[in-house]
């Protein structure tokens, strides 16, 4: 009891709040930057801590880490850009919301979603971290295969009104995984001599290419008849936290919590994995699926819920393992032991008050995090009364900051052109832009540890049907599939000889 006593002696440090504060608007900030991701945040954080007490930076780079998260949210909903990679299954039904007018609840929504995903996040860091974190010892290649693989299975289920187009569109997903250098023999493939591809398709370019510049070209060769300004004085009257909704709902912020606690545990998952597949579920088990897609709560709280939840299991495998989850926190763990933390399993005996109070620093980011947001949600939404002559060219220069300010690379910028043009004819004939980014980001996943299974195995395939962990992923990826075309048969989908 007397460590949890003197952790929360820490924080009671002005100091600690102040850079928590800080920490968490600058994160919110940069995520909602696109291409300014958690990561990046982090990595200008880190210089600034130079000096400060352990305590005192490591609460900044929590706040910094747990506001950009939450922040992706913002032009997800208001422009239909994820701001991180993590908040794509936010603009399914976010952007749809805000184009009819209800702008302020999809923020208010979301903002209520990311709370309680980061505070149940939280609790779950607190109470079973250890146990988590051996559950994620346990994934091999065979185990990460069958986890992409049931990612992949996602994509019927993301994929609109069309099963076949959002598999088409996941395989050319899949397609555009493979340029680059091969995983295992380091033989180039697809990259027309191009070096910016040795390492394959950015997902940054790719991201903001189809989501941004294509929504920006569809916006341009369509008629806008969004009713914006007749909405938009509801739309901030209507700009607050939606509690009703969340416990309405409640089934499914338990659920998301759920899956994104443990998809954020475990090593290479990440964030944009965990929102598809509370998406996914919640769809899945919701008695208005149809209404996924079109600007439903349940879509939305979903999402928000299940990556903010992320966040807080990305920390277990950081802190009791000293193994990053995933970029952010690889980033975050350096910082750390900047700070003079050794994160590992020696954490909680040799420096416990430290352990416990990045605990309860996270809770209080995530409280920083609410709050800021509920006061400045009104201004958010202020965004969509700015006339689309002024607001589409500052969305394009944001794009073009954002993908060359990373790596400084004139390559990226056609990369997002032409990601741009694929997003356009994609939204055009109904593809839709979801399927691709999950195959892309699934499938160098799922190659490369199908590829070292069979090495690890000596070719022996049957080794990822034995395994049971990655049994019970492939099982649950064949029931999953079935029980989607059964549905989509069921709703009187056309069959693939008649679909257009």
């Amino acid at each position: 009891m007397n460590v949890y006593v003197d952790s929360i002696l820490l924080l009671s440090d002005l100091r600690v709040v102040l850079a928590i504060a800080a920490g968490t608007i600058l994160g919110l900030v940069m995520g909602a930057l696109p291409g300014l991701t958690a990561a990046m945040t982090i990595a200008l954080l880190i210089p600034l801590t130079f000096g400060m007490p352990p305590i005192v930076g490591i609460g900044m780079l929590l706040g910094g880490f747990c506001g950009a998260v939450a922040g992706g949210a913002i032009p997800a909903i208001l422009l239909g850009i994820p701001g991180t990679p993590s908040s794509v299954a936010t603009t399914l039904d976010g952007f749809p919301m805000a184009r009819r007018g209800g702008a302020g609840r999809a923020l208010g929504i979301a903002i209520s979603s990311s709370f309680v995903g980061g505070m149940i996040g939280a609790i779950l860091l607190f109470l079973v971290a250890p146990p988590i974190a051996k559950f994620a010892l346990k994934f091999g290649p065979a185990e990460f295969f069958s986890l992409g693989v049931f990612g992949l299975v996602i994509i019927a289920s993301v994929s609109g009104g069309s099963v076949l187009k959002g598999l088409f569109a996941g395989l050319l997903g899949l397609f555009l995984a493979t340029v680059g250098s091969d995983p295992i023999t380091g033989v180039l493939r697809f990259t027309g001599g191009q070096p910016a591809l040795i390492t394959g398709i950015a997902l940054l370019p790719a991201l903001i290419g189809l989501f941004a510049v294509g929504q920006v070209l569809q916006d341009l060769t369509s008629v806008r008849n969004e009713n914006k300004d007749a909405g938009g004085a509801n739309d901030i009257a209507n700009a607050k936290p939606y509690w009703g909704v969340l416990w309405k709902a409640k089934r499914i912020v338990a659920g998301s919590s759920l899956i994104g606690t443990i998809v954020g545990a475990i090593p290479g998952a990440g964030g944009s994995i965990a929102s598809f597949l509370a998406y996914d579920q919640a769809k899945r088990f919701s008695k208005t699926p149809e209404a996924f897609g079109t600007g439903h709560d349940e879509g939305l709280v979903a999402s928000e819920t299940a990556n903010n939840a992320m966040a807080g299991g990305a920390l277990i495998p950081v802190l009791t393992l000293g193994v990053p989850g995933e970029v952010a926190t690889a980033v975050l763990m350096g910082g750390l032991t900047i700070q003079g933390v050794r994160p590992g399993p020696a954490l909680f005996d040799q420096q416990a008050t430290i352990a416990y109070g990045i605990f309860f620093a996270y809770f209080i980011a995530n409280i920083f995090m609410f709050l800021i947001q509920l006061f400045g949600i009104k201004i958010f939404v202020r965004v969509l009364r700015v006339p689309p002559k002024f607001l589409t060219p500052s969305i394009l220069m944001f794009c073009v900051i954002g993908v060359f300010g990373v790596n400084g690379n004139f390559f990226e910028l056609w990369l997002m052109l032409g990601f741009g043009v694929l997003g356009f004819f994609l939204t055009r004939f109904g593809f839709g832009t979801a399927p691709v980014i999950l195959g892309l980001i699934l499938g160098s996943l799922v190659e490369s540890n199908l590829r070292r299974g069979m090495l690890i195995f000596d070719g022996d395939w049957t080794q990822f049907l034995i395994r049971p962990i990655s049994a019970t992923l492939l099982l649950l990826s064949a029931v999953l599939l079935g029980l989607v075309l059964f549905q989509r048969r069921n709703d009187g989908e056309p069959a693939p000889n008649e679909a257009q």
